[in-house]
């Protein structure tokens, strides 16, 4: 019971503070639109702007589409990268000549702006599905590698010790003690991985012509449609902090508890 009501009260807090900013920004629209005429309403969002936006995207049934397309890709393209990026991450730890000579090439193409892939995917796979999903490989698959290197290296050495000393071998004391003791760490890689997926993605949709929240944007953008523009980032900001929270965060949870931690 006190568990439930400590969480419906950081719910309820949390509500109030999103009113609260949509108050004031609301307020700020009036003053600086109506009032003061500093900006052109056209040049500036506002909150009933975005909700008719968002009526208006519902009625014509291309909101939920391109949510739906685009999450399919960004999952599918992160899963990719979960699969590479691991692979190439255990690799670089296994074999300390790959750890010597590629691990500076992986940091140095991780810090590579998603964007920069763009042109390669178009001009290799045009304006297809498989050149968004490229793009959001190549922005996700480089950090979860980096990640997944770190998490290892970074278990306590005594563990391993340990292991050998009680007679495991090598692959034992990777998959019982090395694997699940980098856990807490590998999943904040992945959380950071999905982030640097779902950024990627907004970069690879709004330069084709798939049906996505990146084209929905830009469709914003060619309609001199602010609102609509507001209204696609804020959907992009809510699904990432709803993925963080139902799935990345339960995760953690659950692996922290069954640590103690």
């Amino acid at each position: 019971m006190k568990k439930n009501k400590l969480f419906q009260s950081k719910y309820i807090s949390e509500i109030i503070f999103l009113c609260g900013v949509i108050i004031l920004w609301q307020l700020f629209y009036t003053l600086g639109v109506d009032v003061l005429s500093i900006w052109k309403a056209y040049a500036m969002p506002s909150p009933a702007g975005v909700l008719k936006s968002f009526g208006l995207l519902c009625q014509n049934g291309s909101l939920l589409p391109a949510i739906g397309f685009s999450l399919l890709r960004g999952l599918l393209g992160y899963l990719i990268s979960v699969v590479a990026g691991s692979i190439l991450g255990l690799l670089m730890n296994c074999f300390p000549y790959l750890h010597r000579n590629l691990r500076p090439l992986v940091m140095g193409v991780q810090t590579l702006p998603s964007i920069c892939w763009v042109p390669f995917s178009i001009l290799w796979f045009g304006l297809t599905q498989q050149a968004i999903i490229f793009v959001v490989v190549m922005g996700s698959a480089f950090s979860i590698a980096i990640a997944s290197d770190n998490a290892i290296r970074n278990v306590p050495p005594i563990y391993k010790k340990v292991a050998l000393t009680m007679g495991a071998n090598s692959r034992q004391v990777y998959r019982e003690v090395i694997l699940p003791a980098s856990f807490p760490e590998l999943i904040s890689g992945l959380k950071q991985g999905w982030s640097f997926a779902w950024r990627a993605l907004m970069s690879g949709e709004v330069m084709t012509t798939c049906i996505g929240l990146g084209q929905t944007l830009i469709t914003g953008r060619n309609l001199a449609d602010i609102n609509q523009v507001m209204l696609v980032m804020i959907v992009i900001i809510l699904i990432g902090i709803f993925i963080d929270q139902m799935f990345f965060g339960k995760v953690e949870r659950y692996v922290y508890q069954k640590r103690g931690l």
